[in-house]
């Protein structure tokens, strides 16, 4: 990356304003969209980005098609990540306005009531989890690029950019454990990587990437957060914004890769 952001003394408790993410990379007259914009991370995106000067227009998309945030360049609209059509019809939605500049799919699914959760051995996995981690967590994201990428901008900087997670990294798996999730995360990220390498033909100065936003306070994370070192919990706004920092510091030769929320690499 041109510039890496170091956000380690930073509490997830500070209050930070909304303009403070420059984007200055992108420049002005932005078109962005947020999948899982009802989401606590896809939420704190909106929030970060309404009033800024330089987004003219944000599409919120989530499964109802609506948002608590009400402002005039907020567009809701409905996307269900396990319906295609309606991922089409999103992109169809876009394509009236111009080309986009910013994609963010804040979308994961870690475990649903009791049906699903994080296996802690092999014995735990089973088919209809397994498959759930991975429509939602894989195969939903590579279907948004599938009928995003296309509408990136080609005069200038343009970014898909997808939550990953940490423990979707094979080189970095120490724990063993949580079997569907991080499969589901390792072939989101081999999904970027491929996007990124046929992106870069069909469009030079767009990027693919992949974020992870830490161990942020939402509904995912809550029945995890006990083991959390003080200071690491983040409030969606933080995390946030860490991650629009990142964006915007991302060049040419950072498409295909996987950055947490400091702006350094995940290895793969």
């Amino acid at each position: 990356m041109a510039e890496l952001f170091l956000f380690a003394e930073l509490h997830p408790d500070t209050v930070l304003g909304r303009n403070m993410v420059k984007l200055a990379s992108f420049g002005a007259g932005l078109n962005v969209a947020v999948v899982g914009a009802s989401g606590g991370i896809g939420s704190a995106v909106l929030t970060a980005l309404q009033d800024h000067p330089n987004v003219e227009r944000i599409f919120a998309f989530s499964r109802k098609g609506t948002t608590e945030l009400s402002a005039p360049k907020i567009i809701p609209a409905r996307l269900d990540l396990v319906q295609e059509d309606s991922i089409q019809a999103a992109a169809n939605h876009i394509a009236e306005y111009g080309p986009l500049h910013l994609a963010f799919v804040a979308t994961g699914m870690l475990h649903q009531s009791n049906e699903v959760q994080p296996e802690k051995t092999w014995g735990a996995i089973t088919p209809d989890a397994m498959e759930l981690a991975f429509r939602i967590n894989s195969m939903g994201p590579a279907l948004v690029a599938k009928h995003f990428l296309p509408l990136l901008a080609k005069d200038r900087k343009s970014v898909f950019a997808a939550l990953s997670a940490r423990v979707g990294s094979i080189s970095d798996n120490h724990l063993g454990g949580w079997y569907s999730y991080r499969a589901s995360k390792a072939a989101l990220n081999m999904f970027l990587k491929s996007f990124a390498i046929e992106l870069s033909r069909r469009n030079a100065t767009a990027l693919c990437v992949g974020l992870h936003p830490g161990t942020v306070d939402t509904s995912l994370s809550e029945p995890f957060q006990r083991g959390v070192p003080e200071g690491k919990l983040f409030t969606p706004a933080i995390s946030a914004n860490h991650l629009l920092e990142v964006i915007d510091g991302l060049t040419a030769e950072d498409s295909g890769k996987i950055f947490a929320w400091d702006g350094a690499e995940i290895p793969g």
